[in-house]
């Protein structure tokens, strides 16, 4: 039996990347998916690519900053598929630069995408989970925000760290009316943002020589934890971190 059969997914970011591949993954394990992101064309291309393989998915534009974008993806979920089962949490964008480089603009950018989009989104799932007898929210964190490594922006690591406590507190709060959240906190995945042509290959050699299984992570590989934390198969895992980093926070 498809490991999300009859559930009903909300994901952020899922025009590209490791979002697209979540949205695929859940759709052909059974899922409904709704997914939003600020790239319409590109995610009019994933949802097409879904149906075509026999899934069930609508793309909706999703700013994760804006509380009324939030309202009418959940609200949508609800109307076109009768309830909300699964929120994963993986709009993000990441800067670079030291904190004396890091300018206000940016550092509010970063949080507002970052943390405020996680709080918008769990906000607004809440009560349709709470609706529908429970629910399971996913937050993508990252290895960043256990341990950053040496470079790491420290506005991104605060905003990933910021991510995984506020996981624990959703858990905490909601455990009792059935609704779990976890996070999951990724090494360096090999995604266009990480391989793509402005990124200087002695980086790319430098986040690979971190990671003691001596290369990246794949998006798929990603996608395959976050799948485990919204199918019943993680009934009892709430207030956790899934650490899928090839052993670099381990160091």
């Amino acid at each position: 039996m498809a490991r999300l059969a009859g559930k009903v997914a909300l994901i952020s970011g899922g025009a590209r990347g490791q979002g697209a591949v979540e949205a695929r993954m859940f759709a052909q394990e059974g899922a409904r998916v709704v997914f939003g992101d600020i790239l319409d064309a590109e995610g009019a291309q994933v949802e097409a690519a879904i149906r075509a393989q026999g899934g069930e998915a609508t793309y909706v534009h999703l700013n994760v900053t804006s509380e009324a974008d939030w309202q009418q993806a959940v609200q949508l979920a609800e109307s076109r598929y009768g309830t909300l089962d699964i929120l994963v949490n993986n709009a993000g964008i990441v800067i670079h630069g030291s904190i004396e480089k890091t300018s206000e603009d940016d550092w509010d950018r970063i949080m507002a995408v970052n943390m405020k989009g996680v709080f918008l989104g769990t906000k607004y799932a809440i009560p349709a989970m709470r609706r529908a007898g429970g629910g399971s929210i996913i937050n993508i964190s990252s290895g960043a925000g256990i341990a950053p490594a040496l470079g790491t922006s420290a506005a991104y690591a605060a905003t990933k760290g910021g991510v995984r406590l506020f996981t624990k507190a959703t858990a905490i709060q909601h455990a009792k009316e059935g609704i779990r959240c976890n996070s999951v906190h990724p090494g360096p995945v090999d995604t266009d943002m990480v391989r793509g042509p402005q990124v200087d290959p002695a980086r790319l050699a430098t986040l690979q020589e971190r990671v003691p299984l001596g290369r990246l992570g794949t998006s798929e590989e990603i996608a395959y934890g976050v799948l485990y934390l919204a199918s019943d198969e993680s009934a009892f895992v709430t207030g956790s971190e899934l650490v899928i980093d090839g052993g670099r926070t381990a160091q």
